[in-house]
């Protein structure tokens, strides 16, 4: 009986050392956390270079999941990201993009860098560097400084033309795309900002105000849709109105937005539909994904007639 007591105890002993070393181990080779956070991504085409944004999250004890965002487009789900020995690979299915095959990303970690390939649903292969996002977090109390108006009324002075033709005008003191084209944008660049901007659409048109040229306010009639995260006033593919304050196309309206490093509030048409809310990353048609650097006031202009006016911007000092 002695003697199998002690086999008995043996056994388990050797049991338990075994499913410990086993355990240790698996903690060694898993490094998920290394990829784990949100990623500004350049794409690199035949000497262009074009903004994306990846965001890894860990889903229970052992899944990775995420969320993408392309050159154009809104964030869209990753259900799952593979991560062994520092090699990161997902699909998705296509959004916008030409081709009927998934997107497919594959990249290598090395240190707070990405680098690897992105494979369009046409089959077309770009490559690909990615950096930690910064954190964009507010450190001290902001004062303002002084309004600047940024559309005088008279002419596109402090403004540019992203694109050969440029289809911008301005008539009667209004700031007019009279048809799809090229996007417009400041001169000047800003961080930290309040921004009061008008504007009117007809029937069936779109548009935007891309913050620091990078986070996209929705323009587009939303009248009767619910405050979705792609509809008016939402940040585009993120951050959804708390309800649609939207008024009748051929309408003048407004938005009042705050920007303090991520955090956004946006008062449209004179009721705060997002209040202190966190923008995750870059939307899809952004000018670039460097985050940490401030950016211009972007117009989009290529989603049909648009108009502005009365556009002034409050920088924080």
């Amino acid at each position: 009986m002695k003697n199998v007591l002690i086999k008995t105890y043996g056994a388990c002993l050797s049991f338990i050392i075994f499913l410990c070393t086993g355990i240790s181990g698996s903690a060694q080779t898993d490094n998920s956390a290394a990829v784990i956070g949100r990623w500004d991504i350049t794409i690199y085409d035949n000497g262009k270079e074009y903004p994306s944004w990846l965001m890894v999250q860990r889903s229970g004890t052992s899944t990775l999941i995420g969320e993408f965002v392309g050159t154009g487009g809104s964030a869209r789900p990753v259900s799952r990201v593979n991560f062994s020995n520092n090699k990161l690979s997902f699909s998705i299915p296509p959004q916008w993009e030409r081709g009927s095959n998934d997107l497919s990303v594959e990249a290598a970690l090395n240190a707070d860098t990405l680098a690897g390939k992105i494979t369009m649903p046409d089959g077309k292969a770009m490559n690909f560097g990615a950096v930690r996002a910064p954190a964009l977090a507010a450190t001290a109390t902001l004062s303002w400084q002084k309004p600047i108006t940024l559309f005088n009324g008279k002419d596109l002075s402090g403004w540019h033309a992203m694109g050969s033709t440029n289809q911008w005008i301005v008539n009667n003191g209004v700031l007019q795309s009279p048809h799809s084209g090229a996007n417009l944008v400041t001169d000047q660049t800003f961080k930290d900002f309040k921004l009061h901007i008008e504007f009117r659409y007809p029937e069936g048109s779109n548009s935007g105000v891309y913050l620091r040229g990078r986070y996209e306010v929705q323009i587009e009639a939303s009248n009767g849709n619910e405050p979705f995260k792609n509809v008016f006033s939402a940040i585009y593919g993120f951050v959804e109105p708390t309800e649609i304050a939207a008024k009748q196309p051929g309408e003048w309206q407004a938005y009042d937005i705050t920007l303090v490093g991520r955090m956004v509030t946006v008062v449209a048409n004179g009721k705060t539909v997002i209040c202190n809310r966190e923008i995750p990353g870059i939307t899809g048609g952004a000018l670039n994904s460097r985050e940490g650097e401030p950016g211009p006031i972007l117009l989009q202009g290529d989603h049909g007639p648009i108009e502005y006016r009365n556009i002034v911007i409050t920088p924080a000092k």
